[in-house]
């Protein structure tokens, strides 16, 4: 049975080509909280985007402070949100139903919503990312696995730029407490980490690889020792029908203002800035 399948008109019409998600891999994430698949943009399309997600970054960064005023958040990366919004060539990117197809399928889900993307650039010789959990910051009320986030590198990311580590297996404890990324966040979670032997998995990847983990899932990275920038595009989604969460703590109030305006809590998740980006049937 043929099903039909919606994307989004204002994604690249190549970038909507899908890509298959075994059976296996599927598990591995369902198990894990992570995975990592290889070429899910060719070397063709990165090569057309870089450029135009490079140069959004660059307009809209607003970190000018040298590495040694800033604090441990701040060395970690540059951190620039929602460039689907204010760069109509990296919205091409953004909205394709190739990657938020890999997330429903991932997810188990037959729909999905964009959350927000981010730019994540760690600058050479820039610091570490403390381990945390994305959904410290999210006002969506889930317990389960049905959010996560694609972290796809621009260039080949060696060990020492700065990849990034999982702990397999924590998405399954859920909320691990009201901690945002900082020093707090290292210590607290790298002592559960630690103590629990949760595996530890890190793999150098490939310009188009794309890594996908749960919300829940802890997540650090090292610093990046190299002399090369380490451009990472990110696009975070969630299951379709996700009502917005009470918020519980200042950067979940703060979420809800930006990526989810004039959504309330009990209502489903589903403001103008979060657009079905795949859906079958």
């Amino acid at each position: 049975m043929i099903q039909n399948v919606f994307s989004h008109p204002e994604a690249d019409s190549r970038l909507c080509v899908p890509y298959t998600v075994t059976d296996a891999q599927a598990q591995a994430f369902q198990h894990d909280g992570h995975v990592l698949l290889r070429g899910v943009c060719s070397p063709e399309e990165i090569a057309e985007f870089r450029p135009v997600i490079n140069a959004a970054t660059e307009r809209f960064k607003t970190e000018i402070r040298p590495m040694e005023e800033r604090d441990t958040y701040g060395k970690a990366f540059l951190q620039i949100m929602n460039l689907w919004e204010r760069d109509l060539e990296v919205r091409k990117f953004v909205l394709a139903s190739r990657f938020a197809g890999i997330a429903a399928r991932l997810l188990g889900v037959p729909s999905v919503r964009l959350y927000h993307d981010q730019a994540l650039y760690k600058e050479p010789h820039g610091g570490h990312t403390p381990w945390h959990q994305d959904q410290y910051y999210w006002p969506l009320d889930t317990q389960g696995t049905q959010t996560l986030t694609m972290w796809m590198p621009l260039v080949d990311v060696s060990l020492d730029m700065g990849a990034l580590t999982f702990a397999s297996g924590t998405h399954i404890d859920g909320f691990m407490g009201h901690i945002k990324i900082s020093d707090e966040s290292e210590a607290v979670f790298e002592s559960h980490v630690k103590e629990k032997g949760f595996p530890i998995a890190q793999q150098a990847m490939k310009a188009g690889d794309a890594t996908f983990h749960s919300g829940w899932t802890l997540h650090c990275a090292p610093g990046n020792a190299s002399d090369t920038m380490r451009e990472v595009m990110t696009i975070i989604y969630f299951a379709d029908g996700i009502k917005v969460l009470e918020p519980d703590n200042q950067n979940r109030v703060d979420d809800l203002n930006t990526w989810l305006p004039g959504a309330k809590p009990g209502e489903p998740a589903a403001s103008p800035l979060n657009p079905v980006l795949y859906k079958v049937g």
